[in-house]
């Protein structure tokens, strides 16, 4: 009870004050959207490359934690394909829309503020080397199957299909920060006082107001589509893979304590914002995903709950 007090709660709150000011009408769709926008296309960016720029990259990037999160991942994306095709009788843009929503876990937004609320801020190392292949690689990859099923037949090139998804890719803003943060951290460029002061202030404010604005954005979720669907992408995001990277890291590759904990909680996140833009980006599975996005965030105040009574 005193994690769910002490750890959980706090984040939930700012999120839940987020929502209600958007509910009241103290807080207008537009200013959502600009503090939305500020935080991810400005201060997040900015807080990963402040903590990109100073990990130890040679302890942080342990390829087990890679191994441990990644393989629950790509596992739930599987599963949650499967069954909107096979259960569900989903078409195949539908299936990939809805294995994105099982794939891409809010690591960022949520991630990083509870891991940081339970074990204190050294324990990120591992957060963040997460982070910094999440969004290229589940969007490269999630786009690229999407391209894949809907020119299918059409003579467009899977290989034409994954550089365009790439390029695309590589001009969003949160990996211009992870970029520009393994580039200094790999050529020891000095950054000035001046500018680490600057950049630190930016870094403080992201997580408050990327988790105000997300309560904010939820408010425009309704639990509408399939329930069934809807459970599945919830069972698969807040059980199924924080259980596979539990399992793989601590009995399959040996992951020491700080990796277990960065690996199971970012697995523990519900499906972020994310992946409802994927969706409607490709006007898929639009309500699925809303829906989803949006009871899944609200159990995982209890599910997380429960992995963290779990870890060491």
């Amino acid at each position: 009870m005193q994690a769910l007090l002490d750890v959980i709660l706090p984040v939930f709150l700012i999120i839940g004050f987020g929502y209600v000011a958007a509910w009241r009408g103290l807080f207008n769709e537009s200013a959502v959207e600009g503090v939305m926008r500020f935080a991810q296309n400005f201060a997040v960016p900015v807080l990963l490359f402040k903590s990109i720029s100073g990990l130890d990259l040679a302890a942080s990037w342990d390829p087990r934690i890679l191994v441990s999160f990644y393989t629950g991942a790509f596992l739930s994306f599987g599963l949650g394909f499967a069954g909107s095709i096979w259960l569900f009788r989903r078409s195949a843009t539908d299936a990939v829309a809805i294995g994105f929503c099982c794939l891409f876990s809010n690591s960022l937004l949520m991630g990083i503020p509870i891991t940081e609320r339970a074990y204190g801020t050294e324990a990120l190392a591992g957060n963040f080397a997460i982070i910094s292949i999440h969004s290229p690689l589940l969007y490269g990859f999630g786009i690229t199957l999407m391209e894949i099923v809907r020119n299918h037949g059409r003579g467009t090139s899977p290989a034409r299909v994954a550089l365009a998804a790439l390029a695309g890719i590589a001009r969003t803003p949160l990996v211009i920060g992870i970029a520009a943060g393994l580039a200094v951290n790999l050529t020891g460029l000095p950054v000035p006082g001046v500018v680490s002061a600057a950049v630190a202030m930016m870094a403080s404010a992201a997580l408050p107001a990327a988790l105000f604005g997300l309560g904010g954005v939820l408010l425009r979720y309704r639990p509408e589509g399939d329930l069934r669907t809807i459970a599945m992408v919830c069972v698969l995001s807040l059980v199924l893979h924080p259980a596979v990277a539990y399992a793989t890291g601590r009995w399959g590759l040996g992951l020491d304590t700080a990796g277990m904990r960065s690996s199971v909680v970012t697995a523990s996140m519900a499906p972020g914002v994310n992946a409802y833009l994927f969706a409607n980006m490709y006007g898929a599975a639009r309500r699925v995903a809303a829906s989803s996005v949006l009871i899944a965030t609200a159990l995982s105040a209890f599910t997380i709950w429960g992995w963290l009574a779990i870890l060491p």
